[in-house]
């Protein structure tokens, strides 16, 4: 039961402008949200609906696979996880009253299009593109929100209930609730948001470095590396490949370690905070 909420907990689905009529839920009591976990174990393999399927695309992000998350059994908030489950908290004149019904499972098609998440140094952009089950790499994108990165206050991994959630809140204090396949690859330039190294500040040794990666990957000349900091200082260079971008699983990257001297480290000699 996905819930779209003013700041009073009233339903507000009627309200979005642009939105075309979704399904309509009964609230259920306490005891019955209790009655419901207790039948969890039968229903595992539905998991939560949240508002949204996303996965990583473009911009400095990278996509594919599993989040690599497990779920939780133990709310964070059980007032906004088992008592209600809000995916759109927004007051009038919010911004997340301007995001699009595209991400909402019960309005979209989702059989036949996906929605992604593009994130830049300067906004995150939503795209929707038709699915062809024939030709995955077949991509054809049209932007239907976008906003700037001063507009994110802050970006929260839920794992309740299935480890594939995150709660973006934007300064005005609206907030929706997403999930994403890769969760963890989308949201890692947000939550917080990583050094991102300029090319042209590298030393000769680490600008060899990731050349050499580039001509390893056969590169295009239209892209560029990725390039950030680790918590463990090392530095990590990625690269978006377009030859692997799909329209299921967006953009998925190829990328290497290094350290601050330049010298590629092996993937065995990896720390926890260099994946």
């Amino acid at each position: 039961m996905r819930w779209f909420r003013d700041l009073e907990r009233k339903d507000i689905q009627h309200e979005l402008p642009g939105w075309p009529e979704g399904p309509s839920y009964t609230p259920r009591s306490t005891s019955g949200a209790v009655a419901h976990k207790s039948l969890r174990g039968a229903a595992t393999a539905a998991g939560v609906a949240v508002m949204a399927f996303l996965s990583a695309a473009g911009g400095n992000l990278s996509g594919g696979g599993t989040s690599g998350d497990e779920g939780s059994d133990t709310p964070d908030d059980p007032a906004d996880e088992v008592e209600d489950f809000p995916v759109l908290w927004a007051g009038p004149g919010t911004i997340a009253r301007t995001l699009p019904w595209q991400l909402d499972p019960g309005r979209a098609d989702e059989k036949h299009h996906f929605t992604h998440l593009i994130v830049t140094d300067r906004r995150i952009v939503i795209v929707h593109l038709p699915f062809v089950k024939k030709d995955m790499e077949f991509i054809d994108d049209n932007v239907i929100w976008e906003c700037p990165r001063s507009d994110i206050g802050s970006v929260e991994l839920k794992d309740f209930k299935d480890g594939e959630d995150f709660k973006v809140t934007f300064v005005d204090g609206s907030w929706c609730r997403l999930r994403c396949r890769a969760r963890r690859k989308l949201t890692r330039y947000l939550t917080p948001p990583r050094e991102l190294i300029a090319p042209d500040s590298l030393t000769p040794q680490q600008r060899a470095t990731v050349l050499d990666f580039a001509d390893e990957k056969e590169t295009p000349a239209s892209v560029s590396p990725i390039i950030t900091r680790n918590p463990t200082g090392r530095i990590r260079v990625e690269i978006l490949l377009p030859s692997r971008y799909t329209s299921v699983f967006g953009a998925s990257e190829v990328n290497i370690t290094m350290e601050p001297d330049g010298t590629r480290v092996d993937i065995g000699d990896y720390l926890p905070d260099d994946f």
